[in-house]
């Protein structure tokens, strides 16, 4: 168990810290008969203190306690309304009639009593004046805290005691302040510099938020001193640029030269490349000998799909650093205003804050609240408040501010910091600024906001604004400002002139965590074809561990039986089924002390009660991992929230940062992937391509057609093959356990890394034939990319060769068994890409009597493998000397995946099984008793 499965379970889980006297008030809680007591009884000391005796007089110095401390309490739950938080001014904030002392029962003859507070604020005794004074100071400045809406006490009292009292006011020291300037004027002078070297060109500038430069610098700096040594960022393209060369350290030259339309990467890594501003980078900053790690994860255009991606890779770095308390590894996500507060994958990434296996210690959230999105204002993009209203859902702290006031931004982030270090919890951070070129460089953004826009123009710079009032305070003087700002412009002149004859040395895709991996150079063979075999002693030792069950668990009967069953399997070594197979994959990698990752909805138990990774004791109801107690690797298996988008984001990230470890995530059924498809389009598929960056993650989707309508039928298939190019993916449609099971372990086991889409079985988990012996576990077995019939033909003697994949391969062995077709072969292709042209071409070539070839697949004609095998089937049979054209044996193309009506399935698939063989379709008295089969198998798969 470690921090994030903590058994004190999320903060609103908690039993509240124990309260001192006036808790109740202090922390904004209605106050209890007692407290108001407590109240009454301190009022009526200090108004006898001050030389009042009348009990009239006392009553109503108790009563204006109590007043007071409810004014207090208001201005905690509702004073962020009133905070001065727009640099435009275009945002009408009147202050509540609820935040006057006249709301509270106060006249002005009142206002400058002495009021007894009994140490809130700070004070025992302050008049009504003093009280709102220290108030706006705290709450309705530059900084607007939204807080009161967390129900742990001791987070509540740590933000209380940093922004509440008459001392509580930003404060930074000169050296502070001139830093801070200086990053704000370097922020400023790199968008003006770009600006004037490409007139015209996208960069998605920060103009108008330059105060985020500062305020990443503290994240940084103070997260180091308190125990941070990585920092894990995501962000869009808004102010990325900057973010690249002014926090992250990445070279100017390189930006630069990336601009004239140089590549990122050597010309000799290959890939696609992408624009400037989706690509991401790594360094090491150090501050005070405090060293921190940084990585900006590359992203696509798709706003918020970055976020999951962060999160998984920041889990996996600290499982890698033992980190189990989240101190040391820094999820820090940076976000428009609009996308935040409409992208529905944000609200999946928050509800990951408390979740065993997915909770990160909490993740910095830093809004760039342009107050517009692209060009939509925010009362047509949101129906709350403000866009970061969602994060209430979570119990996250909310800090509001000023985006002018760099000082607020840096105290902000340097709180926030500090929050998450003490409690593991999110926090986010609404910084309100503009953009002052529209969202890109070529828009004209008065089109539609020609208010805003003009007050924009008329607006000066934040370096200006901060400039101005340090010399005020005579903290700088206009010669330092300027002196700083021709440095840093002379600096970029010469990182210019560097940039043309600027060439990236290397790629960094295979070191630290990855080295010792490297890129496939060979197509097929040599380091892809591997023996993934393991010894019957292993088999032995993984299949004790299947099936015992420890002395006092109390299993379900049902599972017991399983339990008996897998014990034969293992005593026989004869019958071995799917998920059997899987656990052995699974147990002998971690034996050989390698880790598993297993997430998904249902995943412990398995969609179809295949599984049974976890068991439950049926009287306490605690789980028992039996995977968990092999010596070696490290296990999980993880029953993900109801997501898809998320929780494939968050398992595509984890495997990028620990090639080590098997990452799975199984869809639920197949199709309910169509969910992540952004992250399976954006960042599985393609991001090798465009970014250099290479994952291991397997995708395991259910597939078959038995009858249970469009959802639980189609993992979609041809989706996946359509994206497969230049060696991006492996597609596995595999029909046996022990295939399945060397398909697992050679993705782990080979010294490169490719996604795996699998298409698993459903009715499979259980058919007689689905069976696999011991000794295919053994030996010199390895993976096959094509399976051959389990009732050739006699050799040469093949007429008709249907080729197919999946579970339609039983159907057609067995009618083809049945209908005495001797000279028909049925071949299974388990790997569909890359696709095993080699192998196929040498069984093509031992036909000399084939007359037909045909492709059978149960899914629709527009769906499935067909499109895509059909040129490399071509080929084959060009290349093996036959003068034959593929054809089609499968079902007719339809809108819908699948039908939901038995007998029409039944009668559909016996049509497409009768086509592939030539034998005609099914007879009517066959469909209809076909049907309760069907039907039965769907019961017991939905």
């Amino acid at each position: 168990m470690d921090i994030f499965e903590t058994e004190q379970g999320p903060s609103w889980q908690r039993p509240n810290w124990p309260l001192a006297e006036l808790d109740e008030v202090n922390l904004g809680l209605d106050p209890t008969q007692a407290t108001i007591e407590k109240l009454k009884d301190g009022a009526r000391q200090a108004a006898k203190a001050a030389g009042v005796t009348d009990e009239a007089a006392v009553r109503r110095a108790a009563e204006d306690s109590i007043r007071a401390m409810m004014l207090i309490r208001t201005y905690r739950v509702r004073g962020h309304l009133a905070a001065d938080l727009d640099p435009l001014g275009l945002t009408h904030r009147e202050l509540p009639a609820d935040l006057t002392p006249e709301y509270h029962g106060f006249t002005a003859a009142d206002l400058d009593r002495p009021i007894f507070i009994g140490g809130v604020l700070g004070l025992e005794q302050a008049t009504v004046r003093e009280i709102v004074a220290i108030l706006r100071a705290n709450y309705c400045g530059h900084v607007g805290l939204e807080y009161m809406h967390i129900n742990d006490l001791g987070e509540r009292r740590f933000l209380q005691e940093r922004m509440e009292g008459r001392d509580k006011g930003i404060s930074f020291t000169p050296e502070g302040k001139q830093a801070i300037l200086e990053k704000v004027i370097h922020g400023e002078q790199w968008e003006k510099f770009l600006a004037k070297k490409y007139v015209g060109t996208k960069r998605f500038g920060l103009d108008g938020g330059e105060s985020m430069i500062p305020a990443l610098e503290a994240v940084i700096k103070y997260g180091g001193q308190l125990g941070v040594e990585e920092v894990a960022v995501g962000m869009a393209h808004r102010g990325r640029l900057n973010v690249l060369a002014n926090v992250m350290g990445k070279p100017y030259r390189a930006i630069f030269n990336e601009f004239a339309g140089g590549a990122a990467n050597p010309a000799d890594v290959g890939g696609s490349g992408d624009v400037k501003y989706h690509l991401g980078t790594s360094s090491d900053r150090e501050f005070d000998g405090c060293k921190v790690h940084l990585s900006l994860q590359a992203n696509p255009s798709h706003l918020e799909a970055v976020n999951p991606v962060v999160l998984g890779k920041a889990r996996a770095v600290q499982t890698i650093k033992g980190d189990k308390h989240g101190e040391h590894v820094l999820p820090v996500l940076l976000h428009g205003d609009a996308a935040f507060a409409g992208q529905g994958i944000v609200w999946e990434c928050l509800s990951f804050s408390g979740l065993p296996g997915y909770g990160t210690g909490g993740c910095l959230h830093f809004v760039i609240n342009n107050q517009v999105g692209f060009t939509t204002s925010p009362q047509f993009a949101r129906s709350s408040p403000y866009p970061s209203d969602v994060a209430k859902g979570i119990q996250a702290p909310i800090l509001h501010v000023n985006g002018d006031d760099p000082e607020a931004v840096t105290f902000c982030c340097k709180l926030a910091i500090e929050f998450r270090q003490q409690f593991k919890r999110d926090i986010v951070i609404d910084m309100w600024c503009y953009r002052r070129f529209g969202h890109n460089e070529g828009d004209e953004p008065s089109f539609t906001q020609p208010v805003m826009y003009d007050a924009i123009r008329k607006h000066p710079p934040v370096s200006k604004l901060y400039g101005d009032r340090l010399v005020a305070e005579g903290v700088v003087d206009q010669a330092w400002i300027d002196e700083r700002t021709r440095q840093f412009i002379e600096l970029l002149e010469g990182e210019f002139d560097a940039g043309a004859n600027y060439l990236p040395n290397k790629a960094d895709w295979f070191e630290g965590r990855w080295a010792g991996l490297s890129k496939p150079d060979e197509p097929v063979g040599g380091r892809r074809n591997i023996v993934t075999a393991i010894s019957e002693e292993e088999v032995r030792r993984v299949g004790a561990v299947l099936t015992t069950v420890p002395e006092g668990l109390a299993v379900h009967k049902t599972l017991s039986r399983v339990l008996d069953a897998k014990r034969a399997m293992f005593d026989t070594g004869q019958g071995f089924d799917w998920t059997t197979a899987e656990a052995l994959a699974f147990g002998s990698l971690l034996a050989q002390g390698h880790n598993v990752r297993l997430s998904g909805q249902d995943s412990g138990r398995g969609t179809f009660s295949q599984r049974h990774a976890a068991w439950s004791d049926q009287n306490s109801g605690d789980k028992y991992i039996p995977l968990c107690t092999v010596e070696g690797g490290r296990f999980e298996v993880r029953d993900s929230p109801l997501s898809e988008f998320g929780v494939l984001g968050f398992e595509y990230g984890y495997s990028v940062a620990d090639p080590r470890t098997l990452v799975l995530w199984e869809a639920q059924f197949g199709d309910f992937a169509n969910g992540a498809q952004v992250i399976i389009d954006q960042f599985i598929a393609s991001g090798e391509a465009k970014w250099l960056r290479a994952s291991g993650l397997v995708l395991l989707l259910p597939h078959g057609f038995e009858g249970q309508g469009p959802e639980h039928s189609s993992a979609r298939l041809e989706r996946y093959l359509q994206l497969c190019a230049e060696d991006n993916l492996q597609v596995a449609y595999p029909t046996t356990p022990a295939n399945y099971f060397h398909l697992l372990r050679r993705q782990l086991l080979r010294d490169f890394r490719k996604p795996l889409v699998v298409m698993t079985p459903k009715s499979l988990l259980r058919h007689k034939l689905a069976v696999s012996g011991a000794a295919d576990f053994t030996g010199e077995s390895h993976f096959r990319r094509i399976l051959s019939d389990l009732n050739p033909p006699a050799e040469g003697k093949t007429r008709r060769l249907v080729l197919c994949s999946g579970k339609i391969a039983y159907e057609l062995m067995e009618a083809r068994d049945t209908a005495e077709a001797n000279d028909v072969e049925i071949l299974r292709i388990e790997q569909l890409y890359p696709f095993p042209s080699e192998p196929l071409i040498k069984r093509l070539a031992a036909m000399p009597a084939l007359e037909d070839l045909c492709w059978t697949q149960e899914e629709p004609r527009n769906n499935g493998a067909w499109f895509f095998v059909e040129p490399f089937l071509e080929e084959c049979l060009q290349a093996a000397g036959l003068g034959l054209r593929p054809r089609y044996a499968g079902r007719t193309a339809a809108a819908s995946p699948a039908t939901g009506l038995a007998k029409r399935h039944v009668r559909e698939q016996a049509d497409l099984v009768g086509d592939a063989l030539r034998t005609g379709g099914a007879k009517p008295a066959a469909a209809e008793a076909a049907v309760d089969t069907v039907r039965k198998a769907g019961k017991a798969g939905s």
